[in-house]
Order: structure tokens, then sequence, then C-alpha cells
């Protein structure tokens, strides 16, 4: 749920109080909650006073079928859509359930999608569009070359992202490799605020070895930093001071994925340009999310509570020099992505490569109408009413299992809640594969559809043959952009509690089948005996 304006204390709302965030409290019962969105009649975006208790002296007002705005003391909040098509989905049996993960290997990834609930599997490409996407689908312009599409995409990516050259991409990972083939050389050193698992191998497979230098907050779960996908500066520095000429650029995510969804402060985005100008060296972001990190900013940073999201977004990207995006995520579409930057060079070369791996380059891959709809998306996605439900979505589910006592990742990121698999099997070695075996064993339990963040996504060393060992081994509940509604999150809060309170623990499993590149996607296992 949403901090609530109406009880912040101070231009930065972030204080601690044991291990949970708080932005303003209110008591229910006894029990402190995180204040959600207090919305009148006047509109989304406005905050109201509590709602006056009128239950509480009324005879048995405990027991009484409340609303849940009413639970938390506060008014209701809804989503800013309606609904205008659905998709059924349907509940299948544990044994089904059983039988469809046995066939899957005990992989997600693996699942037929016919035989999941609800699926929280990623937020990449599986958003529902909007009306104004749809309709702006009727007017693709499929010439092969030079398509109006493509000039509007990139008329729209230059006015938030502020990058000059725009070249289009068929996902994300396209323009990790054009970026990986055309600044890295073999020896060379990326730094970055963790690793994201394409990226890293797109960086290592053109001959690069990634080094983290995100804050060490990052690699606990429990600790609660307002900004903890923030970059070590010192150890940025230091990695630029012991590598000199060797360093293509600085990779940025914002937000951070694999450490939870964390945001970066504009205070460090803007720091890391100005250390990285002093050594010559671009800041390229991952992109995928700045919107969700924006509004984070905006939340959350001192100066910029009362700027429209937009122009926290603006502000962001003119702290950096280029981006991968995958327009699955924030830009509201299936399909798509693009790499931009300023440097002229650059973009000449990623013009030549595209050509040559996703397409002419008015189309890199996508279809005209692909490109039509994702300008739109961009520009429905910096609305700060859509991104207030979004991400209120999301901690609304980590509010839920937060009071429930379920371990996960603190702060609550944009995206998605992360469940610690670390302390849902604190006996279970991590070569027993936790993570994986918790998403296995909430797939059984309801039919929700998770993914693994932990050993198996980090891979093998490139050199030595063995595990990354990473610090968290989480499962990721990734909430898909205006798809599910609160019931659906209410039956995975419901099922995710019940598999962590269920006593019967399960011993964890072994790797059967494992490929060569980016194993979590395709590895089988099977549960130990």
């Amino acid at each position: 749920m949403y901090p609530s304006k109406a009880l912040k204390k101070s231009q930065n709302p972030v204080s601690i109080r044991g291990s949970r965030l708080s932005w303003g409290r209110v008591e229910v019962r006894g029990r402190g909650f995180l204040a959600s969105p207090r919305l009148p009649a006047g509109g989304v975006g406005v905050f109201a006073p509590a709602m006056k208790d009128t239950h509480s002296s009324q005879p048995g007002a405990d027991n009484a079928v409340q609303t849940m705005g009413m639970q938390y003391r506060r008014r209701s909040w809804a989503e800013p859509y309606k609904i205008k098509m659905v998709e059924p989905i349907r509940m299948t049996t544990l044994e089904q359930r059983q039988a469809a993960l046995n066939e899957a290997g005990y992989n997600t990834f693996l699942l037929r999608s016919e035989d999941v609930y609800i699926d929280l599997l990623t937020d990449s490409g599986t958003s529902a569009m909007s009306d104004w996407q749809w309709a702006g689908m009727m007017l693709g312009d499929e010439a092969y070359a030079g398509s109006k599409n493509f000039y509007h995409l990139e008329e729209v990516v230059r006015s938030h992202y502020t990058h000059r050259h725009v070249i289009p991409t068929h996902q994300g990972r396209g323009a990790e490799h054009l970026l990986s083939q055309i600044m890295i050389k073999p020896g060379d050193v990326v730094p970055g605020n963790m690793y994201f698992t394409t990226t890293r191998y797109h960086q290592e497979h053109a001959g690069a070895r990634f080094v983290d230098v995100i804050i060490d907050e990052a690699h606990d779960s429990s600790v609660v930093v307002p900004f903890k996908g923030n970059v070590d500066l010192a150890k940025l520095e230091r990695v630029l001071t012991e590598n000199p000429g060797k360093v293509p650029y600085v990779c940025l995510a914002a937000t951070v994925n694999m450490a939870g969804g964390q945001p970066v402060s504009m205070a460090n985005a803007r720091a890391v340009k100005e250390l990285c100008a002093r050594f010559n060296v671009p800041v390229m972001s991952d992109a995928t999310r700045a919107v969700e990190n924006a509004w984070f900013i905006k939340e959350r940073e001192e100066g910029y509570a009362g700027k429209p999201v937009a122009d926290i977004l603006r502000e962001f990207m003119s702290y950096t020099d280029g981006a991968t995006m995958s327009g699955k995520k924030d830009p509201l579409v299936n399909i798509g992505g693009w790499l931009s930057v300023n440097d002229d060079a650059i973009a000449e070369k990623a013009r030549n490569m595209v050509v040559v791996y996703e397409g002419l380059h008015t189309y890199g891959g996508m279809a005209g109408r692909d490109m039509e709809a994702m300008a739109r998306g961009i520009v429905e996605s910096v609305q700060d009413d859509h991104i207030r439900a979004r991400v209120g979505q999301v901690e609304y589910l980590g509010e839920l299992l937060q009071t429930w006592g379920v371990p996960i990742v603190l702060p609550v990121g944009g995206h998605a809640v992360y469940l610690d698999a670390r302390r849902f099997y604190p006996d279970m070695p991590q070569t027993s594969f936790p993570a994986q075996t918790l998403a296995a064993e909430l797939y059984l339990d309801s039919g929700v559809r998770a993914m693994e963040r932990g050993i198996v996504s980090a891979g093998r060393n490139m050199e030595t043959g063995d595990h990354h060992y990473p610090k968290l081994e989480l499962v990721r509940l990734t909430i898909p952009r205006r798809v599910y509604t609160q019931a659906h999150i209410d039956v995975v809060a419901e099922s995710v509690r019940a598999v962590y309170e269920n006593p019967d623990k399960p011993k964890g499993l072994e790797m059967y089948y494992e490929p060569d590149c980016l194993r979590f996607f395709q590895a089988k296992f099977r549960p130990l005996a």
C-alpha cells in the first residue's frame, strides 16, 4: 500500500522501526500498518483524512463485514482503470499441479500457461495494454523502411528518456547485445549496481568481467534503507582507478531487479555521473523500470514530492549517456525495446549492427503497430495515477506478508515482492536450491507461478565452473501491470503464508539437466529423496 502523504512528518518519509519501514503509520487494533491512499470523491491522487470510525461503538463491530479500507481505517482505493476485456483462468487440482510440475522438471519457466492460475513469473511482456494503445495498433505503418511509427517512437523516447539517438530492437536483450558488442573488448571490466542475468551474460560473452559496486546493504534482505540500489561510490572509484582504459562504461540499473526491485536516488545518479566524468567513462543505464525508480524518488527523496514523475524521469536519465530498454516492462507492451545513446559514433555502429541482428534501423525486429503501441505506452507509463497504482498494488502484497511475519526483501520493490527463501528453509543448503524449491511449493499449493532468483539464476563462474553463490536466495512474485485485481493479490498472499507456515518442510532439489547458457530458463530438477 502506498505511503500516505497525509501522514508524512517530513520531506524524507523514511524512518526505521525495528525491521520495517515507517512512512507514517495508523494503529489498527494495536498493530501498526503502512497507511494507504485515501481517495475521496475528488478523484485519484487526492488524499483525504482518515475515515471516521463509525463502527467502534456498535455492538459486535469487530465481527462486522468490512471493506479493506475499513480494516485499515482509511478510505478504500481503486485502480485507475476499468476492465474492458477478460481472459478466463482456471484453478487446477493438486494432482494436476503435481503432474504439471513433474513434467516441467520443477522449473516454473517450463510450466504451460494453461496450467497456471495466477501468473507472477514476470512482468516482462505480460502487462495489459490500454484501449488507446490498441487503437494505435490499427495505425501501424508496416513499410519495411521509414515507418512513421518509428519516428513517433523516436520522438517519445527523446522526450522522456532524453537521449538523442534511438535504435529499436525486438526486446531488451537485443539492446544489451548491441551495446556489449560495440563497447566491450576482451579484458574489459564493467562495474554495475548488482548483476542482471542477461546483462551480465552479454558482457561476459563480449569478453568483459562484471564487478558489483552496489552498496553492501543491498545484499541483506532485512536491512531497510530507502535507496538500496545505490552505487557505492568508493567501490566504483576503486574499480575506475585500478582499471585505466579498461572500463568501457558503468552499468546503472534503475531499479535493481536482483536486489528486490530497489531504487537508485537522484543524488546517487548525479554523483555517479560526476565521478565517471572525471575518468571519461560513460554511464549506460538499464532503464527497464526507470519510471518505477522515478516514483520512489518522488516518494522518498527530499525535494521531489511535488514534481511529476515524468519530470523526475527526465532528470534521472539526463545523468546517463545511454540506455538499454525492454519495452515489455515500463512501456506497457508485449514485445519490443531499444538502445538509446547520445554519442554519434556509438549510434552509427549500432545502426549498422542492428541491420545484421535485428532488422532495419527503423524497425529493429518490431512491426510498425508494435512501435506505435510502445510509443503510446511510454506516455501512459509516466502518468502519476498509473505508476501510483502500479507500485501500490505491489506494496499492498508486501504489507500483507509483513503483517503475517513472512520473510521478504525490505523495502518492498516497485515491480515485485521477493520472498527470502533462506529464511523459509534455514536448514537447506544453497546447493539444494532453496528458492527453486520454494517456487515449486508455491505452485503446488495454489497454482501461483513465481520465479527463482538465487543460485540457479546466478549461474556458474566462467573461469572456475563452480556455481556463483549469491548472498540473496529469493523467489520473485512479479505483478504484471493492469492485469490482476486485489482479490488475486489476496489469494497469492494467503498461499505464501500457507507455504511459510507449513511444518512439513521439503528437503530441496537436485538439478539433473543444466543448459550451457542462462540455465534458469530451461534447467530441470527433481526432489531430493
